[in-house]
């Protein structure tokens, strides 16, 4: 992950020119979005009464969910408003062709290149506090098991009551004192996170390389991922698998897949984890297997690495009458798809406007019907150059902050050996590298010597010490 807090000197514009990204946007689609801010949205339900809060990273703007949560005495209400950008975007504009285009907001330590001009990411159609917004709310009634018994999604008027950061509202939890629109997200959190494991879901616990400004120049950090943040995810989840079923039921809409690790995929994995000496029942799925396993660990995060191959072949599926082969997700184990984030991905408005209609007792509009077999490949270009990107993006600060530190020793963990090199995790600083070396001890720690650090390439090599 890359986050964004403040400008130091060095800048990265050279990757927004090597990747082709243009933070500026055309001037019709800049006259559009404006037209937009002004235009009525329609009549639709005043729902601002329901104390809806947002949690995001310290200072962003571009604010796609708020959440309320409420106990009752047979389970949970949960009310999860999204950022209605259908609202926004007439189909056939010029701002509707430039975020196909787009597909995604870029993120670079220095400043994002958005998908929609920030006056709609960040101003009218941002879930901004204490401003009345446009919203499709999605309203789970749920059992005291947390699995929902009913879903209701409309179009509504609603008002966020305040604005906040992971860290604050962990700090809440931890003091005893969180909001009354979040409290309840201690006990369904960990209860969503319960089936999840019983569903067989695989999450991957690697270090995330998050990159910072220290005022003058850039540095790489780690933090352990808040139970917050891995609580308020399991909104999201269980919204995008509730939109995936209403989908399927209509047998019209698109779906992110990810096929079944295959035999071999496994069995490589189970390899690994008898050479490492950690024990893995033959009973056990390896999503149970990979949640019970301590992250601190250097064995685990070997396991966690090999265990990316489990996770391949990950694609988007449309489809309007003939249901795909392929319908679920193996990371989340059941079927699934984006409506939580349509600020920052193109994908979110689409299948969001699928659920409105199909609930609702509604064809299709046909500029939808139209769209749905392009967002497959737009999606997946989108996809794979945010990957690069990002990747880019980690690869220059750690070029520069090790940049006159060759020769130096250092301790990391191998995370996968190879036949000549290996990756490995540094600690301080956090860096994913290649290390040279002949099967190095996979799940072991080594000292290692940095051989390479070239600001320019963006290329950071070592070698055993």
């Amino acid at each position: 992950m890359v986050i964004r807090t403040g400008r130091a000197d060095l800048s990265f514009d050279g990757i927004r020119t090597e990747f082709g990204l243009r933070p500026a946007f055309p001037a019709a689609v800049l006259a559009e979005a404006e037209a937009a801010v002004s235009r009525p949205v329609g009549d639709r339900p005043d729902l601002t009464s329901i104390p809806l809060v947002t949690i995001d990273p310290p200072g962003a703007k571009d604010l796609d969910q708020a959440l309320c949560l409420e106990r009752t005495s047979t389970g949970f209400v949960v009310h999860y408003a999204i950022a209605d950008l259908g609202v926004f975007v007439t189909p056939g504009g010029a701002l509707d062709s430039e975020v196909r285009q787009r597909g995604q907001t870029m993120y670079l330590p220095d400043g994002n290149v958005p998908l929609h001009p920030t006056v709609l990411s960040e101003g009218a159609a941002s879930l901004l506090p204490g401003v009345v917004r446009p919203a499709v709310l999605w309203t789970f009634t749920c059992s005291a098991e947390g699995v929902p018994t009913s879903v209701e999604v409309r179009r509504a008027l609603v008002r966020s009551q305040a604005q906040f950061d992971y860290a604050s509202v962990q700090e809440t939890f931890d003091t005893g004192n969180p909001h009354p629109s979040v409290a309840a997200l201690a006990e369904f959190g960990p209860l969503r996170r319960a089936l999840a494991r019983s569903r067989g879901a695989i999450e991957l616990q690697l270090p995330e390389q998050e990159i910072e400004s220290n005022g003058s120049a850039w540095k790489l950090v780690t933090r352990p991922r808040a139970l917050v943040d891995s609580w308020n995810a399991e909104i999201s989840l269980m919204t995008g698998m509730a939109a995936a079923s209403i989908m399927l039921e209509a047998r019209v809409g698109i779906l992110r897949t990810l096929p079944d690790p295959d035999v071999a995929a496994v069995a490589a994995l189970r390899k690994s984890a008898a050479a490492l000496r950690v024990p893995w029942p033959a009973d056990v799925s390896p999503g149970a297997f990979l949640a019970g396993l301590d992250a601190s660990q250097p064995e685990a995060l070997a396991l966690f690495t090999d265990a990316t191959r489990l996770l391949r072949g990950a694609g988007y599926s449309a489809f309007n009458g003939e249901v795909p082969e392929v319908v679920t997700h193996a990371g989340v184990a059941a079927p699934y798809t984006h409506v939580t984030a349509p600020l920052r991905r193109l994908v979110d408005r689409f299948a969001t406007e699928v659920c409105l209609a199909v609930t609702a007792g509604e064809e299709l509009p046909s500029w939808l019907a139209e769209a749905l077999p392009q967002l497959p490949s737009l999606m997946g270009a989108s996809d794979s150059l945010a990957a690069k990107v990002e990747r880019a993006s980690l690869d220059q600060v750690e070029a520069w902050v090790l940049a006159g530190r060759v020769g130096q020793e250092f301790e990391a963990v191998v995370m996968r050996a190879g036949e000549q090199e290996a990756e490995i995790f540094v600690a301080a600083p956090p860096v994913l590298a290649k290390c040279a070396g002949k099967r190095l001890p996979e799940g072991e720690r080594i000292r290692v010597r940095l051989a390479e650090a070239d600001p320019v390439e963006r290329r950071v090599r070592f070698e055993r010490a």
